[in-house]
């Protein structure tokens, strides 16, 4: 089995009384190492296909899913409440919301080494030059509500990069900068990712700033319904 993320024929689906919205995703590869965006109209699924892959959000249906050789898909299969889904959440991803989501009782570098303690694999020194290189020192000691956007965004991103994840999701993760600082922040982004050969998979609407940096897109289409279906194109754009 190769490494890396492929997931064949997941559906994941939203009902709100006689409303139904459908997301579909035929096949889907992430290599190791590689970066990929999630690109389509707002209310399109991109946050929902990231939260089936995350394993925050159970598929209603699924042919395989597979993150190197761990069967994902069998593990839904035995239920939301298996707690191996909650290991490999936590042990294989790395998530940036695009909020942030910073615990605001944490410190700068007590949120970063968060997810070290969940695993159970300290790693001081890796922590100290995720800071370093993310422009953080100044702030390590400081709280999330002392922080700007930009700097609780990096804090976000080295929180997901800090245990070594296989895959690192992304949900707008540069929105809230301003163009010259977003540039900047998912260049480095980026570039740690690759460094620890960890995949990135990412929702964006900026499609000029994909292209500039080389990222790969996968776009969503809108099929009108009833129910609507939202479905992911085939090949990279």
């Amino acid at each position: 089995m190769s490494a890396g993320l492929h997931m064949v024929d997941g559906q994941i689906s939203l009902s709100d009384g006689d409303r139904k919205f459908e997301v579909h995703v035929p096949e889907l590869q992430l290599e190791t190492g590689q970066a990929l965006a999630l690109t389509g109209a707002s209310g399109s699924g991109k946050t929902l296909i990231l939260e089936m892959l995350g394993l925050l959000r159970a598929p209603q249906a699924v042919n395989s899913y597979c993150v190197d050789d761990i069967d994902l898909a069998a593990l839904w299969r035995d239920g939301a409440r298996n707690p191996r889904l909650a290991e490999m959440r936590g042990r294989l991803f790395g998530f940036v919301p695009q909020s942030g989501g910073l615990l605001p009782f944490l410190t700068v570098a007590d949120n970063i080494a968060l997810p070290q303690r969940v695993c159970e694999q300290p790693d001081p020194g890796w922590c100290a030059s995720l800071v370093d290189r993310l422009g953080l020192s100044d702030q390590a000691g400081q709280y999330p509500a002392s922080l700007s956007i930009g700097q609780r965004q990096r804090t976000a991103i080295a929180r997901a990069l800090s245990h070594r994840p296989r895959i690192v999701i992304a949900d707008e993760p540069t929105s809230a900068l301003d163009p010259t600082s977003a540039d900047e922040v998912l260049a480095l982004f980026l570039d740690i990712a690759a460094e620890q050969g960890a995949g990135v998979i990412l929702s964006s609407h900026d499609l000029d700033r994909m292209a500039r940096h080389g990222i790969a897109r996968r776009n969503l289409e809108v099929q009108a319904g009833p129910p609507v279906v939202s479905r992911l194109e085939a090949g990279p754009c």
